[in-house]
């Protein structure tokens, strides 16, 4: 892209001057410039300490390869880290060609680790299983990494140095004087072992190549996994030519050998077996200087592939300073994507290595003729408009935030992981796996994420791919009952159906307790995002009946909000609500009831309707992110309060756009952002997961986030950055100026959008499909009345204004009536909002209400509208009642028995055919009152 074009492109800055900025009692910021280096702040040692498992090596944008340290803490068996790396692991093994970007488990790929050892090898590498003689330590104060290089001086007196392109690596590595320069390539030590591996030392040529086969992704936890699927082949050249070569498999070493092969294997627990492995090295001569330049290319499809992409990005004769120049070059043509203007040195670096970790996944997999291997196993070569195919797709995390961002910044690469993930899809029998690595399936987490993420990138621009074909395959897969979401198999990990109890979903409305998932009310709770996602694809491709199919499946989630309880919440398949307790992960995964409850983002309005009504919604937000002493709570490890460490919780600041006080999105996300993220080792809360958590920073930092899976809609905090423009890469640009922005300054006093003024916390959809300019005053105390009429709330996708109830109008009865116009027609005529008499109200003794629905009909759903609902006050609400079904009007059988209701609506998941439906009040109000009140009864077949 052309980015001077695109600032030609840029709408005119208008900031907010003047009176509005003395009303919001801050001074008018110093002028700057935006950053003009971004590459050179970005520190990829960020994440590496503990909790993010990044890690700090070379690589290109979206590139192949990632090559850097894998850390030892002396068991050759086990990285420190996921990412290979630890900040406080000061030894290293060698530096792997593949990494992955904070995923959990133990980490992945980490392949083909290479190591130049200053001495002679005089026993097999594989037989140092406390990695005591062939490692080395290092200091921090030798050690540097930042977009597109990495170097470290270790301790053995070898200084390393690396570099990138797409498909291959530059390496230069400085040897001390009077030492043996030995290089060792560890080709069988992947991160999690290897079933296979070959190396040929070819020293004719200085070349030396092979190849690993791995996969074993989470494999120690389950045996689903414990199993290969991708090989990758290497070919590596030097510019020094060999004075001596060996080999080794496992505990036998070759003097001399130019050939081995042997993997680790995955032992009888999923771990690699220590002193297994095999590998090759060689021996420099060093008579024309102490550095040997090395150049690798890399190909998940042939050796051949691997030597023709080294020679097309990485050709015999180029330097290392020209592909480390290049390398740069290219970070800062994505980097710029994102021109910031403001904040701390501190901040800039923290925001653009998080804009970093988010553009490192999903990473390119194809070579450089387009050739990857499917997840059938067969080669495939992209075609039609695909640019390339990707992999390493890390579907239950990145769907919230981070390909919304990719797709922003750039809608033709967003295209292309849509299109990868349906061409995934088609390879696997049909199945969207949810965590595939590079062409395996691993099935890790749970939901059905990619269907939510291939209509985000479609929404936000990334149109160029099948996206009719995508969404046939999605709605087969979500109304197809597999043999595979009916199996325990993988559980709980790494569940293998991609819907899991599906044949429950559909019956039901929601996925039991006793069903095969990994939790059943956070599975439903992922499946409705993934519905509501096909519903917006489906309609964006003038596919209204489908449409409406999946938005109404989407709302399955009222059908796991337990009245009594006020949660989110798990029931078996008879409908019974289990044992709970708000703090458990009983249900879910990763989480709690009470951190998962708010993950309803496509319906808020809904979910505060369940609550009780916004105020009470409110008032659960407040204290979601506060302790009881009023002090934040934003990384709780209690399970009551929020974690904005981990994805389930991270929607979560943004709901109070939708109540009224947008003002405490922005006060709660600046915290967060001031608080939890830093530019050190340590300054990512939680794993990063392919660049979610990152992403979630880089939309925060910006004042934005995505309102829901299949929108484009961006609700609205407050930029840390006095200015923040975007250049999107089809030329659009959208620009935020934030008059009076700073660390202390989060409140949006007034806001206009392309110059007209605004009082909505949010931006609608043209703004990303056409551009615009956001013009805000920020202060250092909230303005409590922006943004707090009810019109200015975003939207919220609901169903319940056009579904049909089956009991409208249909004959009613009761035990008595307390007034004349009070009787049981009132309780289905359609409507709460006539006044607080279009109720059906009882004082009788036994009160009960019943309705004729005609003839044998199918109920999936009832809904009752009680005195809360009607305006009345919430201490009226029923509190125990039950619910009976007949066929004849004479036999009855309980199918709802609630106890201790608090809320003015509650909804109940049922599964039968019946004509006549009974409630029978228990306890008609919270205290000693003596009237029922129902103001509606709906019934959903």
């Amino acid at each position: 892209m052309d980015l001077a074009r695109s600032r030609r492109l840029r709408w005119s800055i208008s900031l907010a001057v003047g009176v509005a900025l003395a009303a919001a009692g801050v001074a008018a910021p110093a002028a700057s410039a935006a950053v003009a280096d971004p590459a050179a702040a970005v520190n990829t040692l960020v994440g590496t300490s503990n909790s993010g498992e990044t890690f700090p090596g070379a690589d290109s944008p979206y590139g192949m390869v990632q090559w850097s340290p894998e850390n030892t803490r002396g068991d050759q068996t086990r990285t420190p880290q996921p990412g290979g790396y630890d900040y406080n692991v000061t030894r290293v093994r060698g530096f792997s060609l593949t990494h992955m970007s904070g995923t959990g488990c133990a980490g992945g790929s980490g392949d083909v680790p290479i190591l130049p050892f200053p001495g002679a090898v005089s026993t097999s590498p594989s037989s140092d299983k406390t990695d005591a003689t062939y490692a080395s330590g290092f200091a921090h104060a030798n050690e540097t990494g930042t977009a597109g290089y990495y170097r470290v001086g270790l301790d053995s007196g070898v200084n390393v140095e690396l570099s990138a392109t797409t498909h291959s690596g530059a390496g230069r590595f400085t040897y001390p004087s009077g030492k043996t320069a030995s290089l060792l390539v560890r080709t069988s030590n992947s991160e999690v072992g290897s079933s296979a591996a070959q190396t040929t030392i070819d020293a004719g040529n200085q070349a030396i190549s092979g190849s690993v086969t791995s996969g074993n992704f989470c494999g120690y936890i389950n045996t689903v996994d414990r199993r290969s699927y991708y090989t990758l082949y290497f070919y590596a050249a030097f510019d020094k030519p060999f004075s001596a070569t060996g080999t080794w498999q496992d505990g036998t070493r070759t003097a001399g050998g130019t050939s081995a092969s042997g993997g680790t294997t995955y032992g009888t627990n999923g771990w690699p077996v220590a002193g297994k492995g095999s590998g090759g090295y060689v021996t420099f001569d060093l008579s024309q200087g102490q550095t040997v330049g090395m150049r690798v290319g890399i190909s998940y499809v042939s050796l051949a592939n691997a030597k023709a992409n080294l020679d097309t990005e990485n050709p015999a004769g180029t330097s290392f300073d020209t592909v480390r120049q290049r390398a740069h070059d290219a970070w800062n043509a994505e980097l710029n994507r994102i021109e910031i203007t403001g904040g701390s040195a501190a901040q800039q670096a923290t925001f653009y290595t998080a804009l970093y970790h988010s553009l490192l996944h999903p990473n390119v997999f194809s070579d450089v003729n387009g050739q990857y291997p499917g997840m059938d196993q067969k080669v495939h070569t992209v075609g039609g408009t695909q640019h390339a195919q990707y992999a390493n797709f890390s579907g239950w995390d990145v769907y919230r935030d981070q390909l919304q961002l990719v797709t922003l910044l750039r809608p033709d690469v967003g295209a292309d992981i849509a299109q990868s993930l349906y061409n995934q899809a088609n390879q696997n029998n049909g199945v969207w796996d949810r965590w595939t690595h590079n062409q395996g399936g691993t099935h890790v987490m749970t939901g059905d994420p990619a269907h939510a993420a291939v209509s985000s990138i479609y929404a936000f621009g990334g149109t160029s791919f099948d996206a009719a074909g995508a969404l046939t395959s999605m709605v087969h897969a979500a109304t197809t009952v597999t043999a595979a979401d009916q199996s325990d198999d993988g559980w709980n990990v790494m569940v293998v159906g991609e819907r899991p109890s599906l044949d429950k979903y559909l019956s039901i409305g929601y996925v039991p307790s006793d069903g095969h998932a990994w939790g059943g009310a956070g599975e439903t709770l992922e499946d409705v995002s993934a519905d509501f996602g096909i519903s917006q694809l489906a309609q964006r491709l003038g596919n209204a009946s489908v449409g409406s199919q999946f938005l109404n499946r989407a709302q399955n989630w009222k059908n796991v909000f337990n009245p009594a309880t006020g949660y989110i919440q798990q029931r078996d398949s008879a409908g019974t609500w289990q044992s709970f307790d708000p703090a458990s992960d009983d249900g879910f995964a990763e989480g709690t009831a009470a951190q998962y409850t708010w993950m309803v983002p496509f319906n808020a309005k809904g979910l505060f309707t369940k609550m009780g009504g916004t105020a009470s919604a409110v008032g659960r937000l407040d204290g979601f992110f506060h302790n009881a002493d009023g002090s934040w709570a934003l990384s709780s490890s209690d399970g009551k309060h929020s974690d904005l460490s981990n994805e389930p919780s991270i929607g979560t600041p943004w709901l109070y756009d939708f109540a009224g006080q947008p003002y405490k999105t922005q006060q709660t996300v600046r915290q967060v952002v001031n608080t939890l993220w830093s530019n050190g080792p340590g300054g990512i809360p939680g794993q990063d997961d392919l660049g979610a958590m990152s992403s979630w920073y880089v939309f925060a930092a910006m004042g934005l986030y995505p309102l829901a899976p299949g929108r484009a809609d961006l609700l609205l905090a407050s930029p840390l950055f006095s200015q923040v423009v975007v250049h999107r890469g089809n030329g659009v640009t959208l620009t935020l100026n934030a008059t009076g922005s700073g660390t202390n300054a989060p409140y949006i006093q007034s806001l206009r959008l392309n110059g007209v003024t605004s009082t909505k916390p949010w931006l609608p959809e043209s703004v990303i499909s056409s551009g615009g300019t956001v013009d805000m005053t920020l202060g250092i105390t909230a303005n409590t009345s922006w943004g707090s009429a009810a019109a200015d709330a975003p939207p919220s996708f609901d169903t319940a204004a056009t579904a049909t109830d089956v009991a409208l109008n249909k004959p009613a009865t009761s035990d008595s009536s307390c007034n004349s116009n009070e009787g049981p027609a009132k309780a289905v005529n359609g409507s709460v909002s006539g006044g607080t008499s279009d109720k059906w109200c009882s004082t009788g003794s036994s009160k009960w209400w019943q309705v004729d629905l005609g003839g044998a009909t199918p109920v999936r759903t009832i809904t009752l509208q009680h005195a809360g609902a009607g305006g009345e006050s919430a201490s009226w609400n029923t509190r125990d009642y039950d619910i009976q079904a007949s066929s004849d009007g004479t036999s009855w059988t309980t199918i709802v028995q609630q106890r201790g209701n608090t809320a003015g609506v509650t909804t109940h998941a049922v599964n039968l055919t019946a004509r006549y439906l009974k409630l029978t009040v228990l306890t008609p109000e919270q205290g000693t009152g003596g009237a029922a009140r129902i103001y509606e009864f709906e019934v959903y077949s």
